[in-house]
């Protein structure tokens, strides 16, 4: 799991990199990059099985597809060769830093429902978030660090994940 997250880290920060240089990302790749972001935090959860990490290596090859390409148009082959660099090192290592202990229970959450803690973000702002888990009859606590605790039937869960990949 780390290597994905390093990778992901190196991604988000190039695609950060080309819009200052006033590229135009594609909708897909944006989406791409948010929904590896979620399956490699999905592959960490207790029962995870492998599809999600596949899932999240999926996505990330389609974002490196890009960047790369558009690296190279816009900073030269030198800058994308380090970014290849950069990528396969993160590949190479497991990241050694200490992941966040993140508590395991959530006071206030029913012992019968699932729930899902979610980092709102730019593209995705908490509004958005309340919405997509409304419609999914889910309940959302706001947390003291900003993050969101949805929770719910494990079926409405799911299809929240779902929609929330594919949500602009």
């Amino acid at each position: 799991m780390g290597h994905n997250m390093a990778s992901w880290k190196i991604l988000e920060e190039m695609m950060i990199e080309l819009k200052k240089k006033g590229v135009n990302i594609p909708p897909n790749v944006i989406n791409d990059l948010r929904s590896a972001k979620l399956m490699i935090q999905l592959s960490c959860g207790e029962g995870s099985t492998g599809e999600a990490l596949q899932k999240a290596e999926e996505y990330l090859a389609n974002v490196e597809a890009f960047m790369v390409t558009e690296a190279q148009n816009t900073f030269g082959s030198g800058r994308a060769d380090l970014l290849l660099r950069q990528l396969e090192e993160a590949n190479a290592e497991v990241c050694q830093e200490e992941p966040k202990k993140e508590d395991k229970y959530i006071t206030g959450v029913p012992r019968d429902q699932k729930w899902i803690r979610v980092e709102p973000l730019a593209t995705m702002p908490a509004h958005q978030i309340m919405e997509i888990a409304k419609q999914q009859n889910l309940q959302v606590n706001p947390q003291k660090d900003g993050r969101l605790v949805v929770y719910g039937q494990q079926e409405n869960i799911k299809e929240f994940l779902k929609k929330m990949t594919v949500a602009k």
